[in-house]
């Protein structure tokens, strides 16, 4: 009851279901790396672009931050068209001017200008990563999905003859003999080893990580993902 209108009246309430889409690319150098037809920067690019127009397409506002050991691009979140287009301009033709990665880097930083809970998409290769106490962190505050890009040829190593392998992140280079099945063994066992102990990593603590591979269907992954996550919520 009210002494103005003198009459009850109820007061609807609708849902706020705007959501904002952080998209976090990784564009260290160890992302130019490709057996198949495109590195695998260019793929992470790729998924980050279709990530942002789906987001636009529901209404939601996306931003970017893109990283190596710092920051090295940041656009805060907007609506519409023209604001997405530029977010897929940086995506697809920024020049790195880092090297390394420095993941933690980039959320202590997304967390310090993003004070609204966010869907965060953090696209890199997690190469040597485990899932830092800033990860969880920033998982808590924010809806955190890691997406893994690898190559084939990282996790089966072809035989090519020797090779010189560079690590472009820290600038190691050492001779490799693919034509030694002991050699390719060790060397696919290492990266298979790490990457199935980041990914029980995520699990343990909570953090959603897609596997993505280069030279394959990126979006069938995506949707599968989204279909699960569905059923979880």
């Amino acid at each position: 009851m009210t002494a103005r209108l003198n009459h009850p009246y109820v007061k609807v309430m609708e849902e706020e279901r705007e959501l904002t889409v952080y998209i976090v690319y990784d564009a260290s150098r160890s992302g130019h790396f490709g057996t198949t037809d495109s590195f695998k920067a260019e793929l992470a690019a790729e998924i980050g672009a279709v990530l942002g127009f789906s987001a636009i397409r529901n209404n939601d506002k996306v931003g970017l931050l893109i990283f190596s050991e710092e920051v090295e691009r940041f656009i805060p979140p907007k609506k519409g068209s023209s604001h997405v287009l530029r977010v897929v301009r940086e995506l697809l033709y920024h020049e790195p001017e880092g090297k390394g990665t420095n993941i933690d880097e980039a959320l202590s930083y997304l967390l310090r200008v993003a004070n609204r809970r966010s869907v965060v998409f953090l696209i890199s290769d997690f190469l040597d990563s485990q899932v830092s106490q800033t990860m969880q962190v920033a998982n808590q505050k924010h809806d955190l999905i890691g997406i893994q890009v690898y190559d084939p040829g990282e996790k089966n190593l072809p035989d090519v003859g020797l090779v010189k392998i560079h690590d472009a992140e820290t600038d190691e280079t050492f001779w490799l003999d693919t034509t030694s099945d002991k050699a390719r063994t060790d060397y696919s066992r290492r990266f298979n080893q790490r990457m199935e102990e980041f990914q029980k990593d995520c699990l343990r603590k909570k953090l959603d990580i897609i596997p993505i591979e280069s030279g394959g269907d990126f979006v069938e992954p995506l949707m599968r993902y989204f279909r699960l996550r569905e059923k979880r919520f």
